[in-house]
């Protein structure tokens, strides 16, 4: 059996990013980006005042003189003059500071009254003004290549003045489950049968690493059906198929995909839950065979499929994010595979993250794996730990699963 970490890097060694394409600003949170996103104007454009007041000459701010408030300065309408000796511009925020004064008077600090202001407390030159460029300046990068948007950052290409982005297309995934007993939800159930849960459960996770999922309709047991399917999915950048990994008499997916080219990479890793994983390409389509159990697919989805989605969008191939927390309850030896235990997370006394396996760790139970926040990491012949000892886990909210 194939290393859980070897599988995962022959996979992600074996993809590229998808070609780029240009969307509107609006479309573009959760893309990847293929082209850096540059200022094209400076922000602010020219000083502003940071707060509502006056801007006055910081020679003129002593605590108790008098100026006169020769116009106004609200944001989008700046004052035409200039600032003198014992003059002020009553401001508002975000409004132009205007030539000659260096300084922005509080308005709680000041008094006006007919037309001229009172310096209640002494004004610092600079004080509450945001210098032109403070935030960026025309020609800046300012969101790199190979960065996943947030909606901070479509904020700041908006204030960039970027109505485009440059980014890479969204994977498409064509996701075939298999098997003579499954149903879709709402549909008449099999004698001996169950409801698929996995390609409902995999659509989700491939839409939340920022794919585009297509669930083709569920194929029997027959080798001429897996194959028309898999052969509908060809136009994507990725067939992800669920049921038929193993080497039963019913795990059809090698046998029906040989014939039309499928060339196989491997097919058993050594790992817990989701020992059955097929890996190959049938044509320019790589093809990525997940268990058929719904714990064991979506297990090997966090362990291989998101880190694949990711390299397709455009970003650096890398393992799931982990983080190291301590037992919440004694953990067994393991043996040679690489195991994955459903856990809950706490904090202790001390505010350390804390996970709990659950006493129950089938892995056909999904209401276990909806409850769980966390998997619990226990390499290929880990020792037996106490409570309290620190191991690594993968937090399960990074998915959107």
């Amino acid at each position: 059996m194939l290393a859980l970490e070897e599988a995962r890097a022959r996979i992600l060694a074996a993809l590229e990013p998808t070609p780029a394409e240009t969307v509107a600003l609006a479309e573009g949170w959760n893309r990847v980006l293929a082209r850096p996103v540059p200022a094209r104007l400076t922000q602010p454009p020219a000083d502003v005042s940071a707060m509502d007041g006056y801007a006055l000459r910081a020679a003129d701010g002593a605590e108790g003189a008098r100026l006169d408030v020769i116009g106004s300065a609200p944001a989008g309408h700046p004052f035409a003059g200039a600032v003198g000796p014992g003059q002020a511009v009553r401001i508002f925020t975000g409004g132009f500071v205007p030539p000659g004064a260096d300084a922005i008077l509080l308005q709680e600090d000041a008094e006006e009254t007919d037309g001229r202001v009172l310096v209640k407390e002494a004004v610092k030159q600079g004080r509450w003004v945001r210098r032109k460029g403070l935030d960026f300046a025309a020609g800046d990068t300012l969101l790199p290549a190979g960065r996943r948007l947030t909606a901070r950052d479509i904020g700041l290409a908006a204030a960039g003045n970027n109505p485009w982005l440059t980014v890479h297309r969204q994977p498409r995934i064509g996701i075939l489950a298999t098997g003579d007993e499954i149903a879709l939800p709402g549909e008449p159930i099999p004698a001996g049968g169950i409801v698929s849960s996995n390609a409902h459960a995999l659509s989700a996770l491939v839409r939340a690493a920022g794919g585009a999922p297509i669930i083709l309709p569920i194929a029997p047991d027959d080798r001429d059906a897996i194959a028309a399917a898999a052969a509908a999915a060809r136009a994507c950048d990725m067939l992800v198929t669920t049921g038929g990994a193993s080497v039963g008499e019913h795990d059809l997916v090698q046998q029906a995909l040989g014939p039309e080219g499928f060339a196989l990479d491997f097919w058993k890793i050594a790992m817990r839950p989701g020992k059955p994983l097929i890996w190959g390409r049938l044509g320019r389509t790589p093809v990525l065979g997940l268990p058929g159990n719904p714990v064991s697919a979506l297990v090997c989805a966090v362990q291989f499929l998101v880190p694949a989605l990711a390299v397709l969008s455009g970003l650096p191939a890398a393992p799931p994010r982990t983080m190291l927390v301590r037992a919440g309850a004694p953990l067994a030896a393991n043996d040679k595979r690489f195991d994955h235990l459903r856990a809950s997370l706490s904090a202790d006394a001390a505010g350390h993250p804390v996970a709990t396996p659950y006493p129950v760790q089938d892995s056909s139970m999904l209401a276990t794996l909806a409850r769980a926040e966390a998997l619990i990491l226990r390499p290929p012949n880990a020792a037996a730990l106490p409570v309290g000892a620190e191991v690594e886990a993968i937090p399960l909210g990074q998915f959107g699963i």
